[in-house]
C-alpha cells in the first residue's frame, strides 16, 4: 500500500527556534533593514554592495545555526509518510535535519549566481553556484563575467518554483503549513491548490488570516507544534 502524501509547507517561524530572526514579526528584520534596500531588485540594481552585505551577514549566523526540533520532526515523517518539503526560508536547516525532497520558493542563501538583466526573469540552473557559508563581494564575478547575485528571489521577481509546489500541493493527502504568516503571495494562496477532502493543519502561534473549514489551527511555535501534530497523525490510524 503507497505511503500517504505530506506536503510540508514552512516559512521563518520554523527556523526562529533555530536563532534565526524572522522577518516580519515584531522584532524581526525590517524593522532593522528596510526591505527595499537589502531585498528587492530595484535595491539590488541600486546598491549591489550593500545587498552582497546583507546577504553575507545571513551567511555568518547561518554559518552557527543548528535545526530545531521542528526540523527533525519533519525529517522523521519521512518514515511513515512520502514527505516533500516546500519551504519559504533561504537557510539550509532542512537539509540538515535530513529530510529529502525540498523545494526552496525563494532561492537559497547558500547559493548564488550571475546577475542578469533588469527585465530577465530567468536564470540557467546550471549556472547556480554553491558557495556554503562564504562571502561575495562586489567585483566577483561569475565564469561568464557577470557579477554574482544572491541566488535568492528578490522582492519584485517572479518566483521560477511555484509551479512546480502548486503541482505537489494539488496531489497532497495532508498539507501542513509551519511558521508562515501567510502574508506572502505567491505561497500564502497555495493551501488554495489542496484537495476538497484535504485536511490542512496550520502550526502558528499568531492568529491565521484564513478561515476554511479544512483547516485546524495548531496555536504554538513550530518545536510543540509538531508535537500536537504527530498526536493528530496517530489518533488518525
Amino acid at each position: 500500500m503507497p505511503k500517504k502524501r505530506i506536503a510540508v509547507l514552512t516559512g521563518a517561524g520554523v527556523s526562529a527556534e533555530s536563532g534565526f530572526a524572522t522577518f516580519r514579526d515584531s522584532g524581526g528584520l525590517w524593522e532593522k533593514y528596510d526591505v527595499q534596500e537589502v531585498a528587492s531588485i530595484e535595491g539590488w540594481y541600486r546598491n549591489r554592495a550593500l545587498v552582497l552585505d546583507f546577504y553575507n551577514d545571513r551567511r555568518r549566523q547561518l554559518a552557527d545555526a543548528k535545526p530545531n526540533a521542528a526540523h527533525y520532526a519533519i525529517a522523521e515523517l519521512e518514515k511513515d509518510f512520502d514527505v516533500d518539503v516546500i519551504t519559504q526560508n533561504v537557510d539550509n536547516l532542512h537539509e540538515k535535519a535530513g529530510s529529502t525532497r525540498i523545494l526552496h520558493l525563494h532561492g537559497e542563501l547558500t547559493k548564488v549566481r550571475p546577475e542578469q538583466g533588469l527585465y530577465d526573469r530567468t536564470y540557467r540552473t546550471d549556472e547556480v553556484i554553491d558557495i556554503g557559508c562564504g562571502e561575495v563581494h562586489l567585483g566577483d564575478l561569475a565564469p561568464n563575467g557577470q557579477q554574482l547575485r544572491p541566488h535568492i528571489v528578490f522582492f519584485g521577481e517572479a518566483v521560477p518554483n511555484i509551479e512546480k509546489a502548486i503541482e505537489i500541493v494539488s496531489r497532497a493527502d495532508i498539507l501542513l503549513i509551519v511558521g508562515t504568516s501567510l502574508q506572502v503571495y505567491p505561497a500564502a494562496g497555495l493551501y488554495r491548490y489542496a484537495g476538497n477532502q484535504v485536511p490542512i493543519y496550520i502550526i502558528d502561534p499568531a492568529e491565521v488570516p484564513v478561515h476554511d473549514p479544512r483547516i485546524t489551527h495548531i496555536r504554538a511555535v513550530a518545536t510543540k507544534g509538531m508535537e500536537e501534530f504527530k498526536k493528530y497523525l496517530r489518533n488518525q490510524k
